[in-house]
């Protein structure tokens, strides 16, 4: 979902609202979407947040008021935002921007499911992260 499909819209306009912390995006198709940061957060297609495979899936809290900070452009197909709690190794492509804003009623409420399930608040703060297994001990 990450990568370009050559069949979506591409942007034709990109402005960043900081105050009300929304990215507007609008496509090619006509299509217009206001994605909130804390959406685009919690859904970044990053290793952190998405894991190595399915069901490595990081569920992130305390997003809410999360800013992006810096807009970088990535090529011809994508955006690399920095987030204001200091996430940046998201690349969002065109496509990945355009599922996020036409399926966005759906993915704010496969969050709230997945909060619940895990029985943890929106904004709650996000765990300290357990050592890497990855290293020598």
């Amino acid at each position: 979902m990450a990568g370009l499909n050559k069949t979506t819209p591409t942007p034709q306009d990109i402005t960043l609202h900081s105050q009300s912390r929304v990215l507007e995006i609008g496509f090619s198709d006509g299509q217009t979407f206001r994605l909130p940061f804390e959406l685009m957060r919690v859904y970044s297609p990053s290793a952190e947040v998405q894991g190595h495979g399915p069901g490595q899936e990081v569920l992130q809290t305390g997003k809410r008021e999360v800013g992006i900070v810096a807009l970088e452009p990535v090529g011809n197909y994508a955006v690399q935002p920095t987030f204001s709690d200091g996430h940046s190794s998201g690349i969002f492509s065109w496509d990945y921007l355009y599922f996020l804003g036409s399926q966005q009623t759906e993915l704010w409420a496969d969050y709230n499911a997945r909060l619940l399930a895990a029985g943890m608040e929106r904004d709650a703060s996000m765990p300290e992260k357990a050592g890497s297994s990855c290293g020598s001990h």
